[in-house]
């Protein structure tokens, strides 16, 4: 198991769920926008749920569909990820160092930030629930394989798994095995496919 820990970073919450000063001031404006029926509390849900699993992911499944379809791409992303994911306009003028890892037949890769939260939201959204637990901030270095089997994803005793542990100075992106079977696909086929879980290492692709 490989990882990267380097937490000489600021986080909002080291080890604990504790919401940041700004979470409880926007949970605060929050609750003072519904209670005056300024903010539909459903329609602020639907928002949020669109940039965790729609909007954010697909940037990254762009990234991902590309690679797969371009070698001279590829290896450009593998190299330096982050001007090669800015080719495509993902990337802000302030941003963390990006670095993509490849899923092989014999290697998975598995993105995790043991301390807070630290995620690629430019290409993947906003993190999911289960990504901040404290569950899964430990579980994934002390048993990946185990949090991997709780996602339904059970590897083979010949795959290694290397875990990476995110930073606020730099953050993983896992590239995916592509799926036998889409060899007819073209990129934008092949980014409806790929999903936030792949490209954090809690899954692989798979042809629908």
């Amino acid at each position: 198991m490989t990882g990267a820990h380097h937490h000489d970073h600021d986080h909002d919450h080291e080890g604990q769920d504790v919401p940041s000063a700004t979470a409880l001031r926007v949970k605060a404006l929050e609750s003072l926008l519904v209670e005056k029926g300024l903010v539909d509390p459903a329609a602020l849900d639907a928002i949020v749920d669109a940039y965790e699993t729609k909007i954010g992911p697909r940037n990254g499944a762009r990234v991902v569909a590309r690679a797969w379809t371009d070698p001279a791409y590829k290896a450009r992303l593998l190299q330096d990820a982050t001007p090669a994911i800015a080719e495509i306009g993902f990337m802000g003028s302030e941003r963390p160092h990006m670095i993509v890892v490849e899923n092989t037949p014999t290697t998975h890769n598995l993105v995790v930030c043991t301390l807070c939260s630290c995620y690629p939201w430019l290409v993947l959204g906003l993190p999911p629930v289960w990504y901040k637990s404290t569950a899964y901030r430990s579980r994934a270095v002390i048993d990946p394989r185990g949090v991997l089997a709780d996602f339904g994803l059970t590897l083979g005793d010949d795959v290694a798994v290397r875990v990476w542990d995110s930073t606020a100075e730099t953050r993983y992106l896992v590239l995916p095995e592509r799926p036998a079977g889409t060899e007819g696909m073209d990129e934008e086929a092949l980014a409806g496919i790929v999903t936030r879980d792949s490209m954090v290492g809690v899954a692989k692709v798979v042809v629908p």
